[in-house]
């Protein structure tokens, strides 16, 4: 294609996913050809890569200048969240503000069918382009959807606009949680489960619980945790079934309840999805390979490591065969980073060198918390008297400090 229709492409794919018009022409693209520019910004980043079908900055030839490396350590808050704490916090305390709203019984005669399927997305695009604006967007469609309730209409179109308002809350709450903000997250999600039960949407319900999980777990709450997943599990039908089930199995096992643990995730392995199910993608949906994931976490909690490397290998391998479009990144980088652990412990250097490798070609603006928090539990280990004096273990910490202080730029290079 020619450079205008290469710029045509990115800004017609940017507006479609983030609601946001840019200016991008083809005397840039000359540019970026010619390598006046060899950094442009994130959202231009992520067209590029997505019209081009690639999945990293490397592969095109894009690489951050010297000297662009930020200040942060491994248990500081990741890159995500430039720019964005201040909107984080906000966008809680409004959510708070519209708990009693939500939980009347106010009425509208519009259609819902335009916040549904900007909400679908905003899922399916979460961690593929860059998050503010896909984080404002959801925040305009939940008040949006707050404002048309205030209004009149059948009690049918009352649940539709309660769904769409809660399903927005519930991808704020997500969000707040990667943006390493798992307090402000709760305040989403106690509104959402206001709107769930007056929508009466079993899957919005199951959805809410999973998300409030996260919350718990990522605040080290594995107890409310485990609650707030077993309870989900009467609302769930469709992939939720699959995550709630399998959560409920890492959450027992960092209780300490090995032997309800070792039941979860027996439960969690058998689980058969419904047929005919409707998913709203992103976050929201359990593949195969995601759940793999979590059985390896599940796994490395129990101290099972060949089985924690097994699932996860497993996990890898399904996310390496999915279409580009419908990968999950964001889950794939978890799992690896399960396979880096499950090495270190069997003290399979080589391998977990390799698995780290690709979670460092992460680009900065996909460094949520999580996964900021994981690295460095890989970091740790890595500083245990067990690998004081090997090589590969110190070329492994510094690759994880290279990796919270600047972008990565090249996909392994440990050496």
């Amino acid at each position: 294609m020619s450079r205008a229709e290469l710029a045509e492409a990115v800004c017609t794919w940017l507006w479609e996913t983030t609601d946001t018009q840019y200016d991008l022409d083809g005397h840039y693209i000359a540019k970026l050809e010619r390598g006046a520019v060899r950094w442009p910004g994130a959202a231009y980043r992520s067209g590029l890569r997505f019209v081009l079908n690639v999945a990293t900055d490397n592969e095109i030839g894009f690489a951050p200048p010297p000297g662009a490396a930020g200040q942060l350590d491994l248990d500081l808050t990741s890159c995500s969240t430039i720019g964005l704490e201040d909107d984080v916090v906000d966008a809680g305390d409004e959510s708070v503000a519209l708990l009693a709203l939500a939980e009347e019984s106010n009425v509208g005669d519009l259609t819902v069918e335009q916040l549904h399927a900007d909400i679908r997305r905003i899922a399916q695009n979460y961690l593929k382009v860059p998050t503010k604006p896909l984080f404002l967007r959801c925040r305009a469609i939940r008040d949006r959807a707050f404002r048309l309730l205030a209004g009149r209409q059948p009690p049918s179109q009352t649940r539709d606009l309660y769904a769409a308002a809660g399903w927005a809350l519930t991808l704020l709450g997500w969000m707040s949680v990667d943006l390493g903000r798992p307090d402000i997250a709760e305040s989403h999600t106690r509104t959402a489960w206001a709107c769930a039960e007056a929508a009466g949407n079993d899957e919005l319900r199951a959805w809410v619980r999973a998300t409030q999980h996260t919350a718990a777990f990522w605040q080290d709450d594995f107890t409310r945790a485990a609650r707030y997943a077993e309870d989900g599990l009467q609302y769930a039908a469709g992939t939720s079934a699959l995550f709630l089930a399998s959560v409920a199995a890492v959450d027992l096992a960092r209780c300490g309840r090995i032997d309800d643990a070792r039941d979860a995730l027996h439960n969690a392995k058998h689980t058969r999805i419904k047929p005919g199910q409707t998913e709203l993608g992103g976050p929201f949906l359990c593949t195969p390979e995601r759940a793999e994931g979590i059985w390896s976490d599940a796994h490395l909690a129990l101290g099972e490591a060949q089985y924690t490397l097994d699932h996860a290998d497993q996990g890898v391998a399904l996310f390496e065969a999915a279409p580009h479009a419908l990968r999950n990144y964001g889950s794939e980088r978890m799992v690896r980073l399960q396979q880096v652990k499950a090495r270190l412990e069997l003290g399979v250097l080589d391998g977990a060198l390799e698995a780290l490798g690709a979670v460092l070609a992460t680009p900065t603006e996909y460094r949520v918390r999580p996964l900021i928090h994981r690295i460095s539990e890989v970091a740790a280990i890595t500083r245990t008297e067990r690998y004081a004096e090997e090589p590969k273990a110190r070329a492994m910490h510094e690759g994880i400090r290279e990796f919270t202080r600047r972008p990565a730029t090249t996909r392994g290079r440990l050496d």
